[in-house]
C-alpha cells in the first residue's frame, strides 16, 4: 500500500508545480456528405465507418507517441476515400466483379486544429496511389490507410498542412 501512496503524492505534488503532463489532444472525425453518399450506395456504410474509426486511431496514437497538440481539438472530415479492391458491398452488388479488381485507391482529409489557447489552424491533406503495379498487393484500403498514416506523422510532428 506505500508505493501507492507516495505515487499518489508525487501525482499530487507533479500537479501542483505545474510539471504535469497537458491533456492529450481530443481528436473527432466526421464523414463528409459525398463520402457517406458513397459508403450508402457503392462501398457500404460499415467500410466507411471503419475508414472514419481507423482515422481517429491512427491519429490518436501518432499524438499519444509523440505528446504533439496537448490540449488542442483536432477536428477532421473524412472527405473522400478510393479502396484498391472492391468492397464487400461492391462485390455482393455486382457478382461478376472479383476481389482480384484493382483500382488506384487513397483519401481526402480536411478538418482544423484547434489550440489550447483557442487559435485555429485549417488543415487538408490527400494522397492517391498513381501507380497501379502498387495496388495490386495491398488490401482493400490499403491507400486510404497510408494516407492515414502520413497524415497522422505529419500532423504528430507538427508539420500542419494548411489548407491552400
Amino acid at each position: 500500500m506505500r508505493p501507492l501512496l507516495a505515487a499518489a503524492a508525487f501525482a499530487a505534488s507533479l500537479m501542483s508545480t505545474g510539471l504535469a503532463a497537458a491533456q492529450p489532444a481530443s481528436v473527432s472525425v466526421s464523414i463528409g456528405r459525398k463520402l457517406e453518399r458513397l459508403g450508402e450506395e457503392t462501398y457500404g456504410r460499415r467500410d466507411v465507418a471503419e475508414l472514419a474509426a481507423d482515422l481517429k486511431r491512427s491519429v490518436e496514437r501518432e499524438l499519444a507517441r509523440t505528446g504533439a497538440l496537448p490540449g488542442a481539438r483536432v477536428e477532421l472530415v473524412l472527405v473522400d476515400a478510393r479502396p484498391n479492391h472492391p468492397t464487400f458491398k461492391q462485390l455482393g452488388d455486382r457478382p461478376g466483379l472479383a476481389y482480384q479488381s484493382v483500382g488506384l485507391g487513397g483519401a481526402t482529409i480536411e478538418g482544423r486544429i484547434i489550440a489550447a489557447d483557442g487559435a485555429e489552424t485549417p488543415v487538408a491533406y490527400r494522397w492517391y496511389e498513381t501507380e497501379i503495379w502498387q495496388s495490386a498487393y495491398g488490401a482493400t484500403w490499403s491507400d486510404a490507410e497510408w494516407t492515414f498514416d502520413r497524415f497522422s506523422r505529419r500532423l504528430a510532428s507538427e508539420r500542419t498542412i494548411a489548407r491552400r
